[in-house]
């Protein structure tokens, strides 16, 4: 969300940052809008003003007994209440106009983002770990997880539909250990503090990380169908309240719940619970950095993603993250970013898995970002390197959405914070990372010794026993 006022001020760094997105010029047509709105705002404060100063001057007219003028203006109050009702009507749909353009403009690329028009411009910062060699031809998690009668696509089929897994077992069991393993590490030895949160959101929270409006086709959307005005009614019918007015009042109160109150989104990832945990408030400068990190699942529709990764756990409708959040001021924010995408590194090092960090180009980067590191660990069974994390600074971007502040120590005015977000790992890549690169001819799994902990001394996956 960008402030109408910065844009006047800055237009033609505006359009040139949006070029590099690959967009069209826009500030002359929000400033043109804005132009629109100030006037109005204008007539509106005029014509409020000169009904005031009528009103006084109808009971002077009344006092002098001057009924012609009295009654002249008398119909020009009336006229002026209905121009002040339609300027104020104007002036809310320019403000909804406004906001509607700026709601879908994306963040603004750093200049130390490379140029590009898509994932061919990405560049790679930095290369960690060698791929292992096999004396055999390696597979994909997939066959390997079916193999050992741990991985079901077809159960999974019958209940929910594609793109779901059933784990089972020992797989099962690695995935938690794989997250406790990361949350473990990202609490005890980066300084963030585990949080449990909501996994069902509102529209304002996903509003505020920008997953509103511009990606609602992404994101699954419940409804409380418990609480339709229509079973409400039937309620009061029921009860048959013997005054109208209070039945009347019950049933606005339970419009304005439904309304407000029982749709919701499942998270896409916790980002949007993590980082609304500061939204609406002026925080104290002592209190940041803030870090904060969960294990959750994450919902997404995989729109657009027809025909991509159909085989295996890579693309899912579900899936579990383990997300790091940090809320910072804007002259620590970038270094919170090298920190962070360090922190998810690190994990990969722990588990001795080869990974390269590449810097999206400006057409690659997500919408709320203004720079972005990919963490992609390296698929044997794939022959490539595949995305295992995203951190991204977004700058106050989406503080303004959420409007989060802090107060500087300093005692001046509250300024809007910077967030970042990254995955510290997603879970389910992270285990299809460890199957591929642990693989053994036998079709057995070696478990890493930093999971081996918290897999009861389990040191091997083995095939499951059938009856």
């Amino acid at each position: 969300m960008f402030d109408i006022k910065w844009i006047r001020d800055n237009a033609e760094a505006f359009d040139a940052s949006l070029k590099r997105r690959g967009l069209a010029p826009q500030a002359a047509a929000l400033v043109a809008l804005d132009d629109k709105r100030r006037a109005t705002l204008t007539a509106l404060q005029e014509a409020q003003s000169r009904r005031n100063a009528a009103s006084k001057e109808i009971g002077k007219a009344k006092g002098a007994k001057d009924e012609a003028t009295a009654t002249r203006l008398m119909t020009e109050v009336a006229d002026l209440k209905e121009t002040i009702a339609k300027g104020e009507d104007d002036e809310r749909k320019l403000d909804a106009e406004i906001k509607a353009a700026l709601d879908v403009i994306p963040n603004l690329p750093r200049a130390d983002v490379p140029d590009g028009v898509d994932e061919t411009g990405n560049v790679e910062v930095r290369r960690v770990g060698t791929p292992a060699r096999f004396d055999f031809a390696p597979k994909q998690h997939f066959e390997i997880g079916e193999a050992l009668g741990l991985m079901d696509f077809e159960a999974a089929q019958k209940i929910s539909g594609a793109r779901f897994v059933v784990l089972k077992g020992a797989l099962a069991r690695l995935e938690r250990a794989l997250a406790s393993f990361m949350l473990d590490l990202h609490t005890g030895e980066f300084g963030y503090t585990e949080v449990n949160p909501p996994i069902l959101v509102k529209d304002q929270a996903a509003y505020g990380t920008a997953q509103l409006p511009k990606f609602a086709e992404d994101l699954f959307k419940t409804t409380n169908e418990k609480l339709t005005l229509e079973k409400i009614g039937e309620y009061f019918e029921k009860v048959a309240l013997s005054d109208p007015t209070t039945n009347r009042v019950l049933l606005a109160l339970a419009e304005k719940a439904i309304r407000e109150g029982t749709q919701f989104y499942l998270l896409p990832t916790a980002e949007i619970s993590l980082t609304n945990l500061v939204r609406e408030q002026i925080i104290d400068e002592a209190q940041l950095p803030m870090r904060v990190t969960a294990w959750t699942p994450c919902f997404r529709s995989e729109a657009g993603a027809a025909g991509k990764d159909t085989r295996g756990m890579i693309r899912q409708h579900q899936f579990s993250k383990v997300e790091l959040v940090s809320i910072t001021t804007p002259e620590t924010s970038l270094d919170e970013h090298e920190r962070m995408t360090s922190c998810a590194e690190e994990v990969l090092k722990r588990l001795g898995l080869p990974f390269r960090t590449i810097v999206l180009c400006t057409g690659d980067m997500g919408f709320a970002s203004q720079k972005t590191y990919d963490i992609e660990v390296w698929l044997p069974g794939q022959n490539a390197y595949r995305e295992i994390s995203s951190c991204s600074v977004c700058g106050d971007f989406q503080a303004r959405r959420m409007d989060a502040r802090y107060r500087p120590k300093d005692g001046g005015k509250p300024v809007h914070v910077h967030t970042l977000n990254g995955s510290g790992l997603a879970v389910g890549r992270t285990l299809i990372a460890v199957l591929e690169n642990y693989q053994q001819a036998d079709g057995t799994v070696i478990i890493p010794d930093a999971l081996r902990p918290y897999m009861g001394g389990l040191t091997k996956i083995t095939a499951a026993r059938t009856a």
